[in-house]
C-alpha cells in the first residue's frame, strides 16, 4: 500500500511523530501532493531527478512521497559530505530540483553557485538567498499530476572513493519502490507489524535504512517516530513514552546506550519492544550479548545492501552461533566465491560474499565498469569477506579493501576492533594497515577514548597489554594513536580512509 490508501482509510492516524508533533496520514498525503504539484509545474516529468539535503524532519517525507507518487527519482544526500561531494552527487543524479535545509547556509550557497543545471531550488525550514521558501512554494503550486511510480536512488557513503548510486528501472505496477515493497512484506510477515505498531527511527534519513524503512512503515500504516539526532537516553524515553514496538539501530548506538549509567538504563520501561533490528556494521560479540541480556529476544540482525541481499538471524539463533549475521532470507541466497571467481561449495572457507540480484537488473548510475566488475553471473558483491559454516550461517570477516596483509598473513581489522571495544576506556576504534618496510603493512589502531578518559602513552600501554591476552601476537596492534572524535557517520559507517590515508602519503600502494 502507499499513503494515498491510508489517507482514505485512516486519515487521522499518525504517520510521523516528530519533535514538532504528529503528522497524520491525511496531512502527509495532502502535503506530498502539493510537492508533486510544485515539481510538475516546474516542468519535471517521469524519470527526472530530485535531490534532498535535509536534516531529520517531517518535510523530508512530504518530499520523498511527493516524488514517489509522481514518477520521479529522489536522492537523499548525505549531509556529512563535503560541499564538493554534495555538488558531485547533485550533478551525477541529474537533479533538476534540490531541497536544502535552511540551516545549511554555506552548503546551500555552494550548491546555488556550482550546480547550474538545477532550476528549482527550495529552502526548507527558513529562507535563503537564491532559494524559494518551501512553505510558500507548496502553498502556491497548482494541480498535482496523476499518481505514478517513482523510486529512491541512493548513493553509497563514499568510504572508499566517489559515491555511486544504485539505480533501478522505475516500476510500472503501481506498487512503488521495489525496496520498500520488500521491506513492507518483511515488516508485516516476519516482524508482525500492523497499523497499531509504533516504529522508532534514530537513523539519518539520507541513509537507506532511514528513508526506505520509514516509508515502508508508512506503507504498513503504522506510526514512525523521527529523531532529529540520536541520543542514548532520549531513545529510552521515547520507547517508554510511545510504547514503541519496533525500532532499528546500528552497533555504535548499542554501545552508547550500554555506556549509560545503570541507574539511567533501569529508569525506563522498554518492555513494549517486540522487534529491534540492527545492521549496517559488524556488532562486537560482547556488545550483542549485553544487549540481548537487556532487551531479550526482541533483537534481530540482518545483513543486506542497497543493491539487495541478504541474511537474517534471531537472538536465539545468534546465541548458538555468536558472531553470525545469519542465514539467507527465504527469497535470497548467499554464496562464497574465491579470488578466481569460482563458487566455493565447502563450508568454513573464507572468500568474497556474493548475493543474487533478486530484482532483475540494477546498475550503478553512470558507472558501467563498476556495474560489470561486481558481478559473477546472477550474483553481485559489495566487497565483504566471510565464510558460511556447515549449518548455512554466514560469518563476516571484513571488507576486502580493509584487509591487512602483513608478512603474508591476512588480518581482518574488524576482529581486532571488536576486542578493543571491550576495553572500558575505549570509546571507539579503527584498525587499519600502515606501511612497513619488511612486512608490507603493520597494524595501527586509532582510538577515541571513552568519555572522561585522556589519550596518553599510559593508556596506549594499557590497551596493548589488554590485547596481548586476547589476540594472537601477529594480530596485536603495533602502535596506537588517539583522536578526539572518530570520523563516523551518524548511521554508524566509519570513514576509515580519512584516518588511513595520511599514513600512506607518498607511498606507492593502492588501497
Amino acid at each position: 500500500m502507499n499513503i494515498a490508501d491510508h489517507a482514505v482509510t485512516a486519515a487521522q492516524s499518525p504517520a510521523l511523530i516528530t519533535e514538532g508533533g504528529a503528522i497524520s496520514f491525511g496531512e502527509l498525503y495532502a502535503r506530498s501532493r502539493r510537492v508533486a504539484a510544485l515539481l510538475h509545474e516546474a516542468g519535471l516529468r517521469r524519470g527526472d531527478g530530485v535531490a534532498l539535503i535535509l536534516s531529520n524532519r517531517g518535510e523530508f517525507f512530504e518530499i520523498t512521497w511527493g516524488c514517489q507518487l509522481s514518477g520521479l527519482y529522489y536522492t537523499a544526500v548525505n549531509t556529512h559530505f563535503t560541499p564538493d561531494e554534495v555538488a558531485y552527487v547533485i550533478d551525477d543524479c541529474d537533479a533538476k530540483a534540490v531541497f536544502v535545509d535552511a540551516s545549511m547556509t554555506d552548503l546551500a550557497e555552494h550548491v546555488r553557485d556550482v550546480n547550474s543545471a538545477v532550476h528549482v531550488r527550495v529552502a526548507v525550514g527558513g529562507t535563503l538567498p537564491g532559494w524559494r521558501s518551501y512553505e510558500g512554494a507548496v502553498a502556491t503550486a497548482s494541480e498535482a499530476p496523476p499518481l505514478a511510480d517513482g523510486s529512491e536512488m541512493l548513493y553509497s557513503s563514499g568510504t572508499t572513493g566517489r559515491p555511486k548510486a544504485v539505480r533501478r528501472p522505475l516500476p510500472t505496477d503501481g506498487n512503488g519502490s521495489w525496496a520498500q515493497a520488500v521491506l513492507e512484506m518483511a515488516l508485516t510477515r516476519r516482524y508482525k507489524m500492523s497499523p497499531d505498531s509504533v516504529y522508532l527511527s534514530p537513523a539519518p534519513l539520507y541513509h537507506a535504512a532511514g528513508v526506505n524503512y520509514t516509508m515502508a512503515v508508512n506503507r504498513v500504516g503504522a506510526a514512525a517516530i523521527i529523531m532529529r539526532k540520536f541520543n542514548a537516553e532520549t531513545v529510552l524515553r521515547l520507547i517508554e513514552t510511545y510504547r514503541v514496538t519496533h525500532a532499528q539501530f546500528v552497533p555504535t548506538m548499542f554501545v552508547r546506550m550500554l555506556k549509560l549509567p545503570e541507574s539511567i538504563r533501569e529508569k525506563y520501561d522498554v518492555s513494549s519492544l517486540q522487534y529491534v533490528l540492527h545492521a549496517a556494521a559488524p556488532c562486537p560479540v560482547d556488545v550483542k550479548h549485553r544487549m540481548i541480556a537487556w532487551w531479550g529476544d526482541a533483537i534481530d540482525e540482518y545483513y543486506a545492501a542497497s543493491e539487495g541481499g541478504g541474511t537474517l538471524v534471531t537472538a536465539q539463533e545468534w546465541l548458538t552461533k555468536p558472531g553470525t549475521v545469519g542465514k539467507a532470507w527465504p527469497i535470497s541466497e548467499i554464496a562464497i566465491f574465491d579470488d578466481e571467481g569460482n563458487k566455493v561449495e565447502e563450508p568454513n572457507v573464507i572468500g568474497t560474499v556474493y548475493m543474487p540480484m533478486q530484482t532483475g537488473d540494477f546498475e550503478y548510475h553512470k558507472d558501467e565498469q563498476k556495474t560489470k566488475s561486481n558481478r559473477i553471473g546472477r550474483y553481485f558483491t559489495v566487497g565483504d569477506v566471510g565464510l558460511i559454516d556447515e549449518d548455512g550461517f554466514l560469518f563476516l570477516r571484513d571488507r576486502k579493501i580493509d584487509m591487512i596483509i602483513s608478512g603474508g598473513a591476512n588480518i581482518y581489522p574488524a576482529e581486532i576492533e571488536n576486542v578493543l571495544l571491550g576495553f572500558p576506556k575505549v570509546g571507539d576504534v579503527a584498525v587499519f594497515g600502515i606501511p612497513h618496510e619488511d612486512w608490507g603493512e603493520e597494524i595501527k589502531a586509532v582510538v577515541e577514548p571513552a568519555e572522561g578518559v585522556e589519550g596518553t602513552d599510559e593508556l596506549a600501554a594499557e590497551i596493548l597489554e589488554y590485547c596481548s591476552t586476547r589476540l594472537a601476537k601477529f594480530k596485536t596492534p603495533k602502535s596506537i594513536d588517539f583522536t578526539n572524535e572518530m570520523p563516523r557517520d551518524p548511521n554508524g559507517k566509519l570513514y576509515k580512509r580519512k584516518l588511513r590515508d595520511p599514513y600512506w602519503e607518498g607511498v606507492q600502494r593502492a588501497l
